[in-house]
């Protein structure tokens, strides 16, 4: 499913402009990002929580060569999946 997929689905679930719901989407999308950025995590009950994650730097190796070679620390997203949304999953 991509954006306007989700967009379309949640207009027909509330009964709500397209236009205005992915004004909505975006709005939701863009306060994750923010909270992520400020290094708050995203907790959504039953949904599951989104959280940032610090990679250390690491030595890897080319596939091509083989040869050893750093890889920078980053920071990554991680999400876990909350009670409700696993419960979905495996019925």
């Amino acid at each position: 499913m991509h954006k306007p997929d989700l967009v379309a689905a949640i207009a027909d679930q509330i009964d709500m402009p397209k236009d205005k719901t992915n004004d909505v989407v975006t709005a939701i999308f863009d306060e994750i990002t923010q909270a992520l950025s400020r290094n708050d995590s995203v907790n959504l009950i039953g949904f599951g929580s989104f959280s940032q994650r610090h990679r250390a730097e690491r030595t890897g190796r080319s596939p091509q060569t083989g040869e050893s070679l750093t890889i920078a620390a980053s920071t990554t997203v991680a999400f876990k999946a909350g009670k409700a949304l696993k419960a979905a999953l495996n019925e």
